[in-house]
């Protein structure tokens, strides 16, 4: 029998909390029957942050809660406005202990059932959806098997059982490198305990293989992999093309969603957002009024053909902007 879990994500005031009304409308719509929870964790105001980072509009959180979501308080007294991606490592402390857990980025759209993605609480893994953002090789610096070692020699970690072998020495997929949109294992408490502590050391005192990489906003997946090998984890412990592909799309922007999904995602993004009640109060933030319901989603991806997109996201990025549609 399939194991029970919960399912979790960040909401926040701003454009997290309108898509937190995508992510759990469409999630319910394609996970009717779900036997788990769904969390949102919310971080609370404190000294760590310039701003309270608490979801904005009344409307959305009743919203939220009306359409099955449960809405949990954390204080994230390590990062806050400084980094907020922290969100994500330590909004874990929110959820039950030694309960399987499943994180997604709140920019992700459900397209299938979760109950197909045959998981192994046991053996952790992430996204593979991923280019190679960090580190950046500079001329005469460390390559990226030096850079990498040094952060697995830090934690006492094995490094080589880490590496693709398949990949050649000092190509970057050689290395364990992830996506943090998406990531599980059995018990969030363990998980937050390791990715707490690497991604803090990290900050505080970095090997000096890396002390020239800009640590922002990469922190989180400099720390993940290191997490994820700690536990058990490896790369692909799930069959590809479920997560990112049949079953979730992590779009992070919704101009970059209709410039690259498959047809079906654009018509639950559209038919989960349709009905009156959820319309009238997502329609107040302007990529969902514009690209959505004022139809300029559309024509946007007109411009693009699916089966042969940009290789790089920065180009079909620049590609909207020069159109006027990067709606953010």
């Amino acid at each position: 029998m399939a194991q029970d879990f919960n399912v979790f994500a960040i909401v926040q005031g701003g454009r997290l909390e309108y898509e937190a009304v995508l992510f759990v409308a469409s999630f319910f719509h394609r996970n009717p029957n779900f036997t788990g929870r769904l969390i949102l964790g919310e971080p609370q105001p404190s000294e760590r942050w310039d701003d309270d980072p608490r979801i904005q509009n009344p409307q959305v959180r009743r919203l939220l809660q009306d359409l099955g979501a449960e809405i949990v308080p954390f204080q994230n007294g390590v990062f806050g406005s400084r980094y907020p991606n922290g969100n994500k490592i330590i909004g874990l402390t929110a959820l039950p202990d030694n309960e399987p857990f499943v994180f997604f980025d709140t920019d992700t759209l459900f397209t299938g059932r979760l109950n197909t993605v045959p998981f192994d609480f046991d053996r952790p893994t992430a996204s593979m959806k991923r280019e190679n953002t960090w580190p950046e090789v500079e001329l005469y610096g460390p390559g990226y098997g030096e850079m990498w070692k040094s952060l697995y020699d830090k934690f006492d970690l094995d490094f080589d059982s880490s590496l693709d072998k398949s990949q050649p020495d000092e190509y970057w997929k050689r290395y364990l490198y992830f996506n943090a949109g998406w990531f599980f294992y059995k018990d969030p408490a363990e998980f937050a305990t390791y990715f707490t502590h690497y991604a803090t050391e990290i900050e505080r005192e970095a090997p000096w293989q890396i002390e020239t990489q800009e640590l922002y906003p990469w922190l989180d997946q400099i720390a993940l992999p290191l997490v994820i090998h700690k536990l058990g984890g490896a790369r692909d412990t799930l069959p590809s093309g479920l997560l990112d592909g049949e079953v979730s799309w992590h779009y992070r922007y919704l101009p970059l969603l209709y410039a690259t999904a498959p047809d079906e995602a654009i018509d639950v993004l559209e038919k989960v957002l349709a009905p009156n009640p959820i319309k009238k109060v997502v329609k107040a933030y302007e990529p969902f009024r514009r690209l959505v319901f004022q139809g300029k989603g559309h024509k946007l991806r007109e411009m693009f053909d699916r089966d042969n997109l940009p290789r790089k996201e920065m180009a079909i990025r620049q590609r909207i902007k020069k159109a006027n549609m990067w709606y953010r």
